[in-house]
């Protein structure tokens, strides 16, 4: 039943459905005439049924074109954010450059089920990107030994996490990445990396578990203080303004259950990173206040120890097919979608993500 809504192989391109397609777009970026999209949707082994947006290049679908299967990618994130947003922009630009690329909404996230929302979980949110291969695997389009993942922001080290669990996954881009577990348990810049601050949270969210255990908090700042820091001004630069905003973001909107994360806190990602022997990315911006984030994870990756990593592992077996890719000059947000000039949202856009280097690195390891 799922392949049936996925698009057919070799069959002839439908313009009344494209243009349905079209009239009904709620993205934050422009489709491009180089793709086609659908809606699709599938499951998880918790039960969950995930909702995506499905890019694939618009010349495969045209006349007389040659049956071929296609490398696929798995996109998700930002941590809050919906397929509308960032990972939908990568998941457009990855298949005008001959990808099929699934942009994902997460359990509990969008247009996805779960219940209650804006709740996140460890291992439920590395199964979204294990069951999104799952899924890719089995349509007639996609060569099954040919897929990667992109995970962006708190998403990144998701899908190094899935990297690590699920030897199918043959290439992996973290993307301006955080470590949601190590910022969940240690804080910001592991200010309250000690037993006394985390005894104290871990206080306030069982009193909260009692009291109050639907309420909300978090999401992005609004009204901005003028003294906010410049993170946090690029975080509203992005989903408050109509460069990012989206009604079903949780970033943009209310943010999360106060209790919605609490698994994170006593959980850590990317133990066994160290072991993943596929290809992997990480791409952080220079400016980016999150880039100790993805410089300890890689380094902990190829060596087996970094700072802020309690754990000590064996190098890694595959160290040539990792890297980590600096952008010079840009912000945390400017890899949500390339950046914009002042007045954030209102200026012209810039182009920070190196799109190409992106599918260079694909199209070298997903063989």
């Amino acid at each position: 039943m799922l392949a049936a809504l996925c698009f057919a192989a070799c069959t002839k391109s439908n313009d009344k459905m494209v243009n349905e397609q079209m009239n009904k777009w709620d993205k934050v970026f422009p489709l491009s005439e180089k793709v086609n999209h659908q809606k699709v949707s599938f499951e998880t082994q918790y039960g969950f049924t995930l909702v995506a947006d499905m890019y694939m290049p618009a010349d495969v679908q045209r006349d007389n074109v040659q049956c071929t299967k296609l490398p696929a990618l798995a996109v998700s994130g930002p941590f809050g954010a919906t397929k509308e947003q960032s990972s939908g922009l990568y998941a457009m630009k990855m298949a005008e450059r001959g990808f099929v690329a699934l942009a994902f909404d997460p359990s509990f996230t969008g247009e996805s089920s779960g219940e209650p929302r804006r709740t996140a979980s460890p291992d439920i949110n590395t199964e979204d990107f294990m069951a999104a291969v799952d899924f890719l695997s089995k349509l007639p389009k996609v060569d099954a030994n040919r897929i990667g993942i992109i995970g962006i922001c708190g998403w990144g080290g998701i899908a190094l996490n899935a990297a690590a669990a699920d030897p199918r996954i043959k290439a992996t881009v973290a993307s301006t990445m955080y470590d949601m577990t190590r910022v969940s348990g240690n804080g910001y810049f592991d200010s309250a990396d000690n037993e006394t601050a985390r005894y104290e949270a871990r206080q306030a969210l069982a009193a909260q578990r009692l009291t109050d255990p639907q309420s909300m908090a978090g999401g992005v700042i609004d009204p901005l203080p003028d003294d906010a820091p410049q993170f946090v001004k690029d975080y509203y630069d992005y989903y408050k303004t109509p460069r990012g905003y989206h009604a079903r973001s949780g970033n943009s909107n209310d943010g999360w259950r106060v209790i919605g994360t609490q698994a994170y806190a006593n959980s850590r990602f990317l133990y066994y990173i160290n072991e993943i022997r596929s290809a992997v990315l990480i791409m952080h911006g220079e400016n980016a206040h999150s880039r100790y984030f993805g410089e300890a994870a890689y380094h902990f990756m190829v060596d087996g120890k970094a700072e802020g990593y309690k754990t000590v592992g064996a190098p890694n077996p595959c160290p040539e097919n990792k890297e980590l890719l600096i952008i010079p000059g840009a912000s945390h947000c400017d890899l949500y979608d390339g950046g914009y000039t002042e007045p954030a949202g209102k200026g012209e856009a810039k182009n920070l993500i190196p799109w190409d280097k992106l599918a260079e690195f694909f199209n070298k390891n997903l063989k």
